[in-house]
């Protein structure tokens, strides 16, 4: 590899710009949304497994362990994207998340 790219391979993506501060985290308005409004006919659908008729609290019970498991499948390895893509382009973990430096 030649000297200039090795230079510039060793570079930092950081650019000094502080992009987690004060954006992140728990709630915001994106969160009211998406769970109040958004997320309203799930709301009714789960509801109706347990009080509508003919009831099947068995098979409402496993309908919602799949949703609960399909959420965790797509959150869990979004909070590490999200985790890993503050640490190279913003130079920390976001603020919400365990060990992040909010600063002064």
């Amino acid at each position: 590899m030649s000297t200039l790219a090795s230079a510039i391979a060793t570079l930092p993506l950081y650019a000094g710009i502080g992009g987690t501060e004060g954006v992140t985290g728990f709630p915001n308005i994106g969160t009211y949304v998406i769970f109040g409004v958004v997320l309203v006919p799930v709301y009714v659908m789960i509801a109706a497994w347990f009080i509508g008729e003919p009831r099947n609290t068995k098979a409402g019970l496993m309908g919602l362990a799949y949703l609960v498991g399909i959420t965790a499948a797509m959150w869990v390895p979004m909070l590490f994207l999200t985790a890993i893509i503050g640490i190279v382009f913003f130079g920390g973990i976001p603020e919400p998340l365990p060990f992040s430096d909010p600063g002064p």
